[in-house]
């Protein structure tokens, strides 16, 4: 099977030839038709690296929206709204200057990937941040948006993955 650095790099150069913009309005679209993003009051999104999804358009909702912020090993929830100022990470990743939230109070996780299989299993950036948290917290509820060329049959996992609730292919 092809190692996970080889399929980073592949998934990478694909993603450069999307059209990143209308598989993001899709994402969106089918986000919002979901019963559990329709419940759900407060949100962990991710903002978007270049040629990656932007979920940014769900900042409209009535909702509680939080963003990632990388301290050391762990992911901690911050509130982030629209117009909110960011600042690029050691990883080249936009977080929020807000102070943590307890994660305890969230509703639903939309995970980032650069795959995804039929499983549920993603493949990220290589850092495990997203496993270690939804470990921690594994009553989470989660949300995998991926473009339709990204979206495999299998994908290698180690024991440590965690498996998407749901897939958004577009």
């Amino acid at each position: 099977m092809i190692s996970k650095e080889e399929l980073r790099s592949r998934a990478k150069s694909i993603r450069k030839t999307l059209d990143l913009q209308a598989i993001s309005e899709l994402a969106v679209l089918k986000i919002k038709q979901l019963k559990i993003y329709k419940s759900a009051k407060n949100v962990l999104i991710f903002y978007p690296k270049k040629y990656e999804i932007s979920l940014l358009d769900l900042l409209d909702d009535d909702k509680n929206f939080y963003l990632p912020k990388v301290s050391g090993n762990n992911l901690l929830v911050c509130p982030f709204r629209a117009g909110d100022i960011l600042k690029k990470s050691a990883f080249n990743i936009s977080e929020p200057c807000s102070n943590p939230a307890d994660p305890s109070i969230l509703d639903l996780v939309i995970v980032p990937a650069l795959m995804a299989d039929t499983e549920g299993y993603r493949l990220g950036y290589g850092g495990g941040f997203y496993d270690r948290f939804l470990s921690a917290y594994p009553y989470l509820k989660t949300i995998l948006p991926v473009p339709k060329d990204l979206f495999f049959e299998k994908l290698p996992h180690d024991k440590f993955d965690k498996k998407a609730d749901i897939i958004i292919c577009c």
